[in-house]
């Protein structure tokens, strides 16, 4: 009697598939989820979702007030940048559960 060399391929798929679904509906609900970068020691707060869409800039009056637009302009882009880098943090963090800690390359 000779195994058939495919015949797990069918298994394989619907693993993926469902795999897929579960990564699916993570990326939907850490969308939902949001995450605040800060810089100046508060001073700018950016808020990101889970899709790593900026949602939400606050700016304290007292740094419109100095009047130096530059040094604005750096918080507002750390802030920013802080809290990208913690929404993809939070995407990696939550595809583990999916993947079990294996690093597939397209996924965060």
């Amino acid at each position: 009697m000779s195994k058939n060399p495919f015949g797990n391929i069918g298994n394989i798929m619907k693993q993926a598939q469902a795999m897929q679904a579960q990564m699916a509906k993570i990326q939907e609900q850490a969308a939902a989820r949001q995450v605040n970068g800060t810089a100046g020691g508060g001073m700018v707060t950016v808020t990101a979702n889970g899709a790593m869409d900026i949602v939400a800039v606050k700016i304290d009056p007292e740094v419109v007030k100095s009047g130096d637009v530059e040094m604005l302009q750096d918080l507002v882009l750390a802030a920013a940048n802080d809290a990208l880098h913690k929404s993809r943090d939070m995407m990696a963090e939550e595809m583990k559960a999916v993947t079990g800690g294996l690093n597939i390359p397209g996924l965060m």
